[in-house]
Parts: C-alpha cells; structure tokens; sequence
C-alpha cells in the first residue's frame, strides 16, 4: 500500500466514530434511554452509599458493646480504638483512623434501636457482640434515610436533640441538600427558629436565598465517590 492510501485509510478510520455519532439516535428517543442509565447508576450509587453507612453504624454498635465489657478498665476504650485503626487500615486501607471510628461509635449512640437490634440476653446485659451482614436488612434502615451520604451523617449526630436531627436529616434527604447546606442549616439553628417563628416565610425565605450559593457542585460529588471508593477500594 501506498503512503497515500495508508493516509486515507487512517483518516477513513478517525472519521468513522465521528460518524457512528453523528447517525445515532437523537431527541425523545436518545433521552428515554439516557434516563434509564442515569437512573440505574443513580440507584446503584445510592444502594453502595447506604451499605457503607448502614455498615458503619454496625461498627459503631459493636465498638459500644465491646467498650462495655472493659468499662472497668479506664483506658480500654482508648486503646481498643487505637489498635482497631491500626488493623483495619492495614487490612481495607484509609477511611478508618481512630477519629472516624469515633464517629461510627458517636452514630451508633446517636440511633441505637437498642431494643431490636443489640438482643440484650435474658439478665439485661449486652452480648459480646454480633457482627451483622450489612448487606442484609435490618431495623436501622427504617430510621435512616438512603439518599444521605456518610459525611450528612456526620453532621447529624452532633444535633443533639432526637427531634431536631430527625427533622435535619429528612429535610436534608427531601430537599437534596448538600452536605454544606445542612450544616449551614444547623449552625444557624433553622430548625428552632422556624418553631419559634409565627411566620415562617420569612426564616424560609432568608434560608433559600442564603443557600443558593451552597448548591451541589461536581466537587461534591467526587468527594462522596471518594468516601465510598475507601469502603470498596476496587470499585470502578
């Protein structure tokens, strides 16, 4: 072959896909099934995000009762989550220093469903422990709300009043708010001035246009795909 036929047969195949694209299907059609992926890589995104925060409440449960059990040692607790980072780091990588353990233990506390979940033995006294299939249905997943990602999580369990966090984190997962807009919501305390207010528009109103800025970004997102990624290191 010539070098002026190789050069039409390379410039013939640079310009096929362009065209491949250019034939493809366009309008109500191409957005139909565009949808159907969005959809199922939205519900496949959501399904991964509530299984690492489903597990970390099953890690929060099990650091508890463990802490439990050495209470008459003062510094069991400490060293139990000293030692607990060191091996799950070595073992599944970052996302589980001795800070965010903390915060599993603090989530675990902030929603026990004790009564259900922890199975007290007859005498009153917790078990040693049981671990749980994260995978498998349990009861906290009717107090949680799937859309919320682990760092909402983190915000709500510093509310400390049961009902202002429960409203926080359903009003977070109703209205999509990001993770700074909650925590805009609840450092300006929203929740208890709109009870407080007769009129509530106006503290609504304050609230919509003061949040404008704090729409998600694609920054948001990458750091959720992130926080996950450390959850399942290989997951593409």
């Amino acid at each position: 072959m010539t070098p002026q036929k190789k050069a039409i047969s390379r410039r013939k195949g640079r310009e096929q896909p362009i065209r491949l694209i250019l034939d493809a299907p366009r309008g109500e059609f191409y957005e139909a099934v565009a949808e159907v992926v969005r959809s199922a890589r939205s519900k496949a995104h959501q399904a991964v995000n509530f299984t690492m925060v489903e597990a970390y409440w099953h890690v929060g449960r099990m650091i508890v009762e463990e802490e439990q059990q050495g209470k008459e040692r003062a510094e069991y607790g400490k060293r139990l989550l000293i030692g607990l980072s060191e091996r799950l780091t070595l073992e599944f990588g970052k996302g589980y220093d001795a800070s965010n353990l903390r915060y599993m233990r603090q989530f675990y506390q902030a929603y026990p469903i004790c009564d259900t979940v922890c199975h007290k033995s007859g005498d009153g006294r917790l078990p040693r422990f049981k671990p749980v299939d994260a995978a498998v249905s349990s009861p906290i997943r009717g107090a949680l709300r799937p859309e919320l990602y682990w760092s909402h999580y983190r915000l709500l369990i510093r509310v400390e009043k049961h009902a202002a966090r429960d409203w926080y984190m359903n009003e977070a997962a109703d209205q999509n708010w990001p993770v700074r807009v909650l925590e805009r919501q609840i450092n300006s305390l929203y929740y208890e001035r709109l009870r407080m207010s007769r009129d509530k528009k106006p503290v609504i109103r304050e609230m919509q246009e003061k949040t404008k800025p704090l729409v998600a970004t694609p920054q948001d997102f990458i750091h959720h795909e992130k926080t996950i990624s450390t959850f399942i290191p290989n997951m593409k």
